[in-house]
């Protein structure tokens, strides 16, 4: 029996941000995500000496964490071939961590895992690629990303083609990530979003900005037919009619869904088993405690009123 289709193509993934980076990549976003990243990382008051960067497109997370000065080693994992700059990398694939056991005291990976096709495997191995008390922290897309252009495309392509194909990828859920991470084993799971609004003149610039960041529909059931010009037009004349501020300027909607997570460790906080509290709430907050025979039976309700027989 053949096995289904992998969510993703990483092979043209891979290729397309090889392709991306050679033309210039759109570095504004992974700037401003490296920032978030060094102000998270800036709250935890310990050194990191070894650290990974797991497959971030660019190296500017590796270069941040080497210069920070709280790192003594930083071993990037690049997604493709990079030119040498003085960090120690090596080409490989996040589903397939080529680490030992405890190698790292912090794991971090900036707009790279929403395109794996086991993340909760990914998950597990960083988890073990941590030493006890290390701590992984990353981001990537959440699931209210680009959902102008998929409005867009949907309705655009339901209109001139009379169906919708898959353009977009379905991007983790805030919620779903809390439960990933402590199914991999993390301890102590932190998630949080923030949605960042990028205005364009025009659909086609953010389709240019996607292209440059490598960011394109890598999706295997993906349609392989040519989009079509008719429907290309109508999509830019919806996304105007529904999602341009009084300026005329187009919104395009950007999910970053922050991670963390701790390999666990005697020393950390454990939640308390039920019934072990020492202190009653009612005496914490001065209030009265009732049982359920304290309480007295409600009045009984008044019959309605029918607004057809005013009184």
């Amino acid at each position: 029996m053949d096995s289904a289709l992998p969510l993703f193509d990483t092979v043209l993934a891979r290729r397309r941000l090889a392709r991306a980076r050679r033309a210039g990549y759109a570095d504004f976003l992974l700037a401003r995500l490296v920032d978030d990243l060094d102000d998270r990382l800036g709250a935890v008051l310990r050194r990191f000496p070894d650290a990974l960067d797991l497959g971030t497109p660019i190296p500017a997370a590796a270069a941040r964490l080497a210069a920070g000065g709280r790192t003594d080693r930083v071993l990037r994992l690049a997604p493709v071939a990079e030119a040498p700059d003085g960090l120690l990398r090596a080409v490989g694939d996040p589903e397939a961590l080529p680490a030992a056991p405890g190698r790292f005291d912090l794991a971090v990976s900036l707009l790279a895992l929403q395109h794996v096709n086991d993340l909760p495997g990914t998950l597990v191995q960083l988890r073990r690629a941590l030493r006890p008390d290390g701590l992984f922290l990353g981001c990537l897309l959440g699931g209210r990303s680009l959902t102008e252009l998929r409005q867009s495309f949907g309705a655009a392509e339901a209109e001139v083609e009379g169906g919708v194909s898959p353009r977009v990828a379905p991007f983790a859920e805030v919620r779903e990530m809390g439960s990933l991470l402590q199914r991999a084993g993390f301890a102590l799971p932190v998630t949080d979003t923030e949605t960042v609004t990028v205005r364009y003149g025009d659909p086609f610039a953010l389709m240019r900005d996607l292209r440059a960041m490598g960011l394109t529909n890598v999706l295997s059931e993906r349609r392989r037919t040519p989009l079509r010009r008719a429907t290309l037009i109508r999509m830019a004349e919806i996304y105007a009619e529904r999602f341009a501020d009084p300026d005329g300027r187009l919104r395009a909607s950007l999910e970053f869904l922050w991670v963390s997570g701790w390999a666990p460790h005697a020393s950390q906080q454990q939640p308390l088993k039920p019934g072990s509290a020492r202190a009653r709430l009612a005496d914490a907050l001065n209030a009265r405690e009732f049982t359920p025979g304290d309480i007295p039976d409600a009045p009984p309700a008044a019959p309605p009123e029918d607004d057809r027989n005013p009184r």
